[in-house]
């Protein structure tokens, strides 16, 4: 854990799998308790950090979404394919 980087210097998928990877150690129950207890340390800052950024990202497609009038504006898509089918 010595050569890891900061988590502000992690992208959001390098924050999560490593997130995902402590997830899957603490559970196994392999580990000493100090390495547990940094492990888990280290996946809450990835956590708080993850969710800051969800939470940043969430702000800005809440202001894009936004119409000139203030209100919430929700554009109709179309729902996606569902079938097997490849398009060939």
């Amino acid at each position: 854990m010595a050569d890891e980087k900061k988590v502000e210097d992690l992208t959001y998928k390098e924050a999560s799998t490593e997130l995902e990877l402590i997830i899957r150690n603490l559970e196994s129950g392999d580990m000493e308790l100090e390495e547990s207890l940094a492990s888990y340390t280290r996946g809450v800052e990835l956590l708080r950090s993850l969710r800051a950024r969800l939470e940043d990202a969430e702000q800005k497609v809440s202001v894009l979404m936004k119409d000139v009038d203030g209100n919430d504006v929700l554009e109709e898509g179309e729902p996606a394919d569902t079938s097997d089918a490849l398009p060939f």
